[in-house]
């Protein structure tokens, strides 16, 4: 009698375990992912930051107070085969028609030779939209440089010359940091798209289209991309306007 109840102990105690163990797992499983994207959106944020603190360097300052999208992608590397090949991650936005910036999608970039200096693994991409045209493909899903539309290496230096003129030459200005160096970038034959698997991650399974304008993100969602907001507001706030 004793020998039954105390297998009817164990057993209870091993469900008891498996349970735990099985909740752990799942709890594990929706945690890693989000965690990661948080991590990209920081190291967006840092990037974009770090370049636009650098004495005499950056993105111009007009250029950004007028740009329709930004995507910052850090740390692209060399694709596994070393045949020229680049892959990464990062974020892109879009500006909302007040002014202000919509919420961030996740995006990856793959293929093209990149154009970068010999011996380089490893670099920063940022691209600045300056029109609707240019960002639209991306937001339906994917954009391939030099055919859905053009990119052109970007004027460096903060307070270099960037009126209208240079947004009617290009729909998209490129950039990119290696080894402390930061200057344009052509990305001829790179494809950018929307990282479905990110987005649903983050924003839930009905959520991660490209009009996130029409989505309800919730606050923990807002508070993964918040870095990246936070760096685009500080850096890339809208032009007052003048009567």
């Amino acid at each position: 009698m004793g020998s039954k109840r105390f297998l009817v102990m164990v057993s209870a105690a091993v469900f008891v375990m498996s349970c735990y163990a099985a909740v752990a797992l799942t709890q594990a499983r929706t945690s890693v992912k989000p965690t990661s994207e948080a991590a990209r959106a920081e190291n967006a944020a840092t990037v974009l930051s770090e370049i636009m603190e650098a004495p005499d360097q950056g993105i111009p300052e007009a250029l950004l107070k007028k740009a329709y999208g930004v995507a910052v992608i850090p740390h692209v590397v060399k694709g596994a085969f070393g045949i020229g090949g680049r892959y990464g991650k990062g974020l892109v936005a879009q500006r909302n028609a007040d002014g202000g910036w919509g919420t961030p999608l996740f995006i990856e970039i793959g293929g093209g030779s990149f154009g970068l200096q010999l011996g380089v693994e490893a670099t920063d991409v940022i691209m600045v939209f300056t029109n609707r045209d240019g960002i639209l493909p991306l937001l339906k899903g994917k954009l391939k440089i030099g055919a859905d539309a053009s990119a052109t290496a970007g004027p460096v230096g903060r307070k270099a010359e960037a009126g209208t003129d240079i947004l009617l030459k290009s729909a998209i200005y490129s950039y990119s940091r290696s080894k402390g160096l930061f200057a344009g970038i052509a990305l001829d034959g790179a494809v950018i798209q929307l990282d479905g698997d990110a987005n649903r991650d983050v924003y839930g399974k009905k959520i991660g289209a490209a009009d996130m304008s029409k989505a309800k993100v919730g606050g923990a969602a807002i508070a993964i991309v918040q870095p990246f907001l936070r760096a685009l507001q500080k850096y890339a706030s809208e032009a007052p306007k003048t009567n």
